[in-house]
C-alpha cells in the first residue's frame, strides 16, 4: 500500500497501480532529470575495491588455504522468504523539520553521512522529501560571482520551497517489488516509511534492496 503526503497532509492512498494512474507529483516531475544522490552515504563515497584487491593474497598456497578455511566454516542455512518492506527497511530514520533553513538541513545531512531525508511537521507528519541533490540543482545554485548576500540568502530559505512534495510513501507491508517499480516510476532513490497516521517509522533505499539480494545467507526475493 502506498500513500501520498504533501503539505496539507495525505492527499492519496492506494495501490501501486493507482499511484501510476495519478501521475507524477509537480516536485518529482521537475526534478525527473536530476539524478538524486542515495540516501546511503555509500552511494558517493569512493569505491574500496583497489584496498581489497590489494588485500587478497596472489600466491597459490594462500588462496588454497583461505578456500579450505571457508568450506569449514560455512554453515548451511534455510532460505527464508523476503517480500515485505519490514524485513529490508531502515529503522533509524533521520527527519528533517518543515521549519529548517537549507543550512540547518545540509549540516544535518552532512553529519549523518546522507544524501536525502523525509520532511515532517511539527506533528510529526511526513510532508515532503529533500535531498542533496535538490539543494544542488543548477538552476537554483548562485553564480560563482554572486554576491555574498544572495548565497546567505539561499542558505535562510526553508526547506518547504525545495523539498519534493507531495511526496510518495510506503507501508511496511508493502512488496519489495512494487517499491522497486516506483522507484524506478519517480527516480527517487528511496521511500520514507509511514504508519496509518503520516509518522515516519523507517525508510526503504535502493541500497536496501541490494544488500537484501546480495545478502549470505542468502535469501529467496522473488518467491
Amino acid at each position: 500500500m502506498f500513500s501520498v503526503y504533501g503539505k496539507a497532509g495525505r492527499i492519496f492512498r492506494g495501490s501501486m497501480e493507482e499511484l501510476r494512474k495519478i501521475g507524477p507529483a509537480s516536485a518529482l516531475a521537475g526534478s525527473r532529470n536530476i539524478r538524486p544522490i542515495g540516501r546511503d552515504a555509500l552511494d558517493h563515497a569512493p569505491s574500496h575495491f583497489a584496498d581489497l584487491l590489494q588485500s587478497i593474497p596472489s600466491d597459490a598456497a594462500h588462496r588454497s588455504a583461505l578456500a579450505a578455511y571457508a568450506q569449514t566454516t560455512k554453515v548451511e542455512m534455510p532460505r527464508h522468504p523476503l517480500t515485505r518492506v519490514d524485513a529490508i527497511m531502515s529503522h533509524a530514520v533521520v527527519t528533517l523539520a518543515d521549519t529548517f533553513t537549507v543550512e540547518q538541513a545540509w549540516r544535518v545531512l552532512a553529519q549523518q553521512g546522507i544524501g536525502q531525508a523525509p520532511v515532517v511537521g511539527a506533528d510529526g507528519v511526513l510532508v515532503g522529501l529533500l535531498s542533496r541533490g535538490d539543494l544542488m540543482r543548477e538552476d537554483r545554485l548562485p553564480t560563482p560571482d554572486s554576491h555574498p548576500l544572495v548565497w546567505r540568502a539561499l542558505l535562510l530559505q526553508s526547506v518547504v520551497d525545495l523539498m519534493w512534495t507531495p511526496v510518495p510513501s510506503v507501508a511496511t507491508d508493502t512488496d519489495i517489488r512494487r517499491v522497486a517499480r516506483v522507484l524506478l516510476d519517480t527516480g527517487l532513490s528511496g521511500l520514507p516509511v509511514a504508519d496509518d497516521h503520516g509518522q515516519v517509522i523507517g525508510f526503504v533505499a535502493r541500497s536496501d534492496i541490494l544488500r537484501a539480494v546480495v545478502a549470505d545467507p542468502p535469501l529467496d526475493l522473488w518467491t
